[in-house]
């Protein structure tokens, strides 16, 4: 037995931990867990715990149901939220076959895949989000919108205020954990918080997002609140981005950083951004996987609508942040379309395979666009060479269809369901008749 099963075996005896939660995701992002018997792991760790795949959203087949969960003993963590004397745990597992193989529809094992190909030529993919949600009243109103917890805006101090309390026991809650945080703040919307986390290599970071949605909605629910990482829940108000910052090391070097370039940006670091450019509406299906992502997408609220790139543009699908230019570390470039409720696991994969898309194939970077893309026309967009991000579900789901990369990033299997999933969600979308209907077209029709 390696050395972190008997850490976790002797952990879990000494803490007197009487449960342990095996944690995963579905295809989709939801997360899924089992608890066991401290008694149960050692066998656990030996031969996994089987579960019918048939059940979860995007395993498997019915004639193809057994998996096999095996926990990952480098991810153990006790749930500070479950403080009572006999604890709980909890572990991300490896979704295998019962032959031993990987799951072909283990989200986690997409991103495994996709930095093996990284590591192969050399890299490993950091990743740094910043994450937006909102606090919102405990009382939802079927068909009526939610009401935020406060009325502050963007970087506001409040002493004593509800947000700034929650934040503050969240962050104590995460940090309990071994999830480091560098900022937080209050965002401009009502009730629209953020919390960015201290970069990590993209699987423990993906690890890390599951179980910090998990820790807001918990840390929400003791304080009578209700936490949602819904792209776009007001109409009037920006929504919840994650915008990503990303960097490819090599070793101890960062191979995104040239101190001889005017931007600092290595030859790397250009074919990587003109990758993530040239697939960036293949991408967007599995970035803004919900018919609600593109409501956030519409324009406005410093999400990006057009597949550009710049400096100090927030406009554009990829930024490069110029915080600290003299810095080899921290050279890096920040892709902002990304939304809070995607799947982190397929969307850091898709998002590295077309960087590194974009290095193979030796990708030439256009021009910066120092322009608000927003304030252009459409002719002055196709002037320059600008093009759209997909404008709904459909139109996203449509390009990605055609996509060679996303097919091959997330496996034959995956990318099946993901877009056959997508279609109903959006045909059930289609047919709904919403509230703007019925007050513009029902008086007047």
């Amino acid at each position: 037995m390696d050395k972190q099963m008997e850490f976790v075996l002797r952990t879990i005896e000494e803490r007197d931990v009487r449960f342990v939660r095996l944690w995963f995701t579905d295809v989709l992002g939801f997360l899924k867990s089992v608890a066991i018997a401290p008694a149960e792991l050692e066998g656990a760790f030996n031969e996994g715990i089987g579960f019918d795949g048939s059940a979860i959203e995007g395993f498997a087949r019915i004639q193809e149901a057994d998996m096999v969960a095996h926990p990952d003993p480098s991810t153990f963590q006790l749930l500070p939220w479950r403080d009572q004397v006999q604890g709980t745990a909890r572990m991300f597992c490896d979704i295998r076959l019962p032959d031993g193989s990987p799951s072909y529809a283990d989200p986690r094992f997409v991103l495994k895949r996709a930095l093996d190909k990284a590591a192969d030529q050399g890299f490993t993919f950091y990743t740094h989000p910043e994450i937006e949600f909102f606090l919102l009243e405990n009382t939802i109103v079927p068909g009526q919108p939610p009401t935020p917890v406060d009325s502050s805006g963007y970087f506001d101090h409040t002493p004593h205020g509800t947000s700034s309390d929650f934040r503050r026991r969240a962050i104590t809650m995460l940090e309990q954990m071994g999830i480091s945080v560098e900022f937080s703040h209050h965002e401009h919307a009502p009730g629209q918080q953020e919390i960015d986390l201290r970069y990590a290599d993209a699987l423990t970071m993906a690890d890390n997002i599951m179980t910090f949605r998990v820790v807001i909605k918990e840390v929400a629910m003791a304080e009578g609140m209700r936490a949602s990482f819904m792209p776009k829940p007001f109409t009037e108000h920006a929504g919840s981005g994650m915008h990503t910052h990303v960097s490819l090391f090599e070793g101890d070097s960062n191979a995104f950083y040239d101190a001889s370039d005017e931007y600092h940006l290595s030859t790397t670091a250009r074919q990587f951004i003109a990758g993530v450019l040239h697939h960036g509406a293949e991408i967007s299906a599995v970035t803004n996987q919900w018919v609600n992502s593109y409501k956030r997408l519409a324009g406005g609220g410093e999400a990006p609508t057009h597949i550009s790139w710049g400096r100090n543009n927030r406009s554009a699908l990829v930024r490069v942040p110029m915080y600290k230019p003299s810095k080899s570390s921290s050279a890096r470039v920040e892709i902002r379309s990304i939304d809070s409720a995607a799947n982190p696991y397929l969307a850091y994969a898709v998002v590295l395979s077309a960087g590194l898309a974009g290095i193979q194939q030796q990708m030439e970077l256009p021009e910066e666009t120092a322009e608000d893309v927003w304030s252009m026309t459409e002719r002055e967009r196709r002037a320059l060479g600008i093009g759209s991000l997909p404008r709904n579900l459909d139109e996203a789901v449509r390009i990605m269809e055609g996509s060679e990369l996303v097919a091959e990033t997330l496996g034959e299997h995956v990318f099946d369901y993901f877009l056959r999933n997508k279609r109903t969600e959006f045909e059930s979308y289609r047919s709904q008749v919403t509230p703007w209907e019925l007050n513009s077209l029902l008086p007047v029709l």
